[in-house]
């Protein structure tokens, strides 16, 4: 069978989001020779787009770690005297518990949908299942926010809506990641992916800072505000995402003819020269030379630079849950996100506490310090991705970072509080190293495990896998800060050995593929 040839991007415009339709409408009058490719333009609004749109997600998580701090606070008297302030139900002794609660109300929520969202997100437009899953998640966290407005006080209402805000947070993983693995190859995918990921890292810093703007005023405004914000984002993803490239008229499987002809860096007698040289007539009938032609992607290559099945159906075939878990290393790194993620987010939703009980600066500086872990969060995932991609050891890359991080995370226990020097430091390393394998697992393996080559090009099953990669790692992260809050009341350096003590399960979760690796680079060595 021969493969389908490309063709340009269609004019026609019907499958396209409105405002796709509109820019591209406008642009062909006031511009008809483009300055750049259409397709260059498509990916670029890919990566913008998915990228504020799980920042999103990420800035309205964070506003509770940092109101922690005011919903109960002590006050230290003169005297030595305590007066407690705060919020109820949560101005009482229990806070830490019920913080617990609030944190294991969103994470286990968000855990069990996870698995559920990916199956729906291979079965639904990607556009509808983000747009709505923003909106919905500004709409949760304008809830929690309006309860100081409206004078709400029950625990079950804060549970609720923290419970309703994790199911419905479930849409963004696997829908961005989904659509970038639809539109980027193979090529630099850690880097890529690295650099894409920081949204994670900016979402939680954006989340700090506005929440710490208002945490001392009026707390309320920590959720409102994030929560506006992610709305309306939802809507411009609605307006403006396109789903996959074949919905804008890129098609993924060119004939070698086309790839050679349509190329601007080969010359024109060049397809001929090859078909003299080769001895053939017709190139699309030779199915296996195609990855072994040296070509400049176009407007008019394929967006995924590795064999596809030729049936189409096939392609289009949604994975089932045996059928991903046998996908080789999906078990593995599964097992160890469910560890690393639990360190992360135990961080994520406890620290911004824990500098303000460990030193003398207010709520908003802790907040504030607090962003350091995640700038160092955001150089390691770049690093883990470049590593990866240069060594080909994504399980390697992962046991070193979490190896390193423990004996920072003891020593930022120990000498954290002693400077703010060193408390910054400290902090950057250990966001570099407790985030890099995070990432790295999150991002560029789940998509190059969810196109894994037993799939035969079935690239339906990318949400699954990465729903099930992302949901068992949000066990874990469920599990962290439940802990964290029942054992902190004994002394914070208790939850620090139960976060090294979970990086070195994680490291051990990896040992099988990390010695495959290391053999399979023992034997290139040996060959060389």
């Amino acid at each position: 069978m021969i493969p389908h040839k490309t063709r340009k991007m269609s004019t026609s415009y019907n499958d396209i989001p409105f405002g796709v339709k509109t820019i591209l409408k406008l642009s062909q009058k006031c511009c008809p020779r483009a300055i750049f490719p259409k397709f260059f333009l498509f990916k670029s609004s890919i990566l913008v787009l998915t990228y504020l749109s799980y920042t999103c997600y990420h800035m309205t998580r964070k506003p509770i770690s940092v109101v922690k701090s005011v919903l109960h606070i002590n006050h230290t008297n003169p005297d030595n005297t305590t007066t407690e302030g705060g919020y109820a139900p949560f101005h009482g002794h229990d806070a830490q518990t019920l913080f617990g609660a609030l944190d294991s109300a969103f994470l286990f929520s968000y855990a069990a949908a996870m698995f559920a969202s990916g199956f729906v997100a291979e079965r639904v437009s990607l556009r509808y299942f983000l747009a709505f899953g923003m909106m919905l998640s500004g709409i949760f966290s304008y809830l929690f926010g309006i309860a100081k407005t409206y004078n709400i006080h029950s625990l079950w209402y804060f549970l609720i809506i923290q419970a309703c805000a994790g199911i419905v947070q479930t849409t963004g993983w696997p829908g961005v990641v989904t659509v970038v693995g639809r539109w980027f190859g193979k090529s630099k995918r850690g880097l890529i992916f690295g650099i894409w990921n920081s949204h994670t890292s900016i979402g939680n810093i954006l989340g700090s800072l506005i929440a710490a703007h208002y945490v001392e005023s009026d707390w309320s405004m920590s959720f409102i505000v994030p929560g506006v914000i992610a709305a309306v984002l939802g809507f411009m993803i609605f307006l403006f995402l396109v789903d996959s490239p074949e919905q804008a008229g890129f098609h993924q499987r060119p004939s070698i003819d086309d790839r050679i002809s349509n190329s601007s860096d080969i010359e024109d007698g060049a397809a001929a020269d090859f078909r003299n040289a080769a001895g053939i007539e017709n190139l699309s009938n030779i199915i296996n030379v195609d990855s072994e032609v040296s070509y400049r992607p176009t407007e008019r290559t394929p967006i995924l630079e590795r064999s596809h099945s030729l049936n189409s159906s096939q392609d289009r075939r949604p994975i089932g849950l045996i059928g991903a878990l046998s996908i080789p290393g999906v078990i593995d790194f599964s097992l160890c996100l469910f560890f690393s993620k639990l360190v992360s987010y135990t961080f994520l939703y406890w620290l911004p506490l824990y500098i303000q009980s460990s030193t003398t600066l207010g709520a908003s500086l802790s907040a504030d310090l607090s962003t350091v872990f995640d700038v160092g969060g955001i150089i390691g995932a770049i690093t883990a991705g470049m590593i990866s991609d240069y060594t080909g050891m994504s399980a390697t890359t992962c046991s070193i970072m979490l190896f390193l991080a423990c004996p920072v995370l003891l020593l930022y226990n120990h000498y954290g509080a002693i400077s703010l020097t060193i408390s910054i430091g400290l902090l950057f390393l250990g966001g570099i190293l407790v985030n890099g394998p995070y990432a790295l697992i999150t991002t560029s393996v789940s998509a190059e495990l969810g196109q894994h080559s037993s799939l035969e090009g079935n690239s339906k099953a990318l949400a699954t896998v990465t729903a099930i990669i992302d949901g068992t790692g949000s066990i874990g992260a469920a599990v962290g800060p439940l802990v964290a809050g029942m054992i902190s009341s004994q002394g914070w350096e208790n939850v620090f050995y139960m976060l090294i003590f979970s990086n070195v399960i994680a490291m051990t979760m990896l040992a099988r593929l990390v010695i495959k690796e290391l053999s399979k680079l023992k034997r290139n060595t040996r060959r060389e």
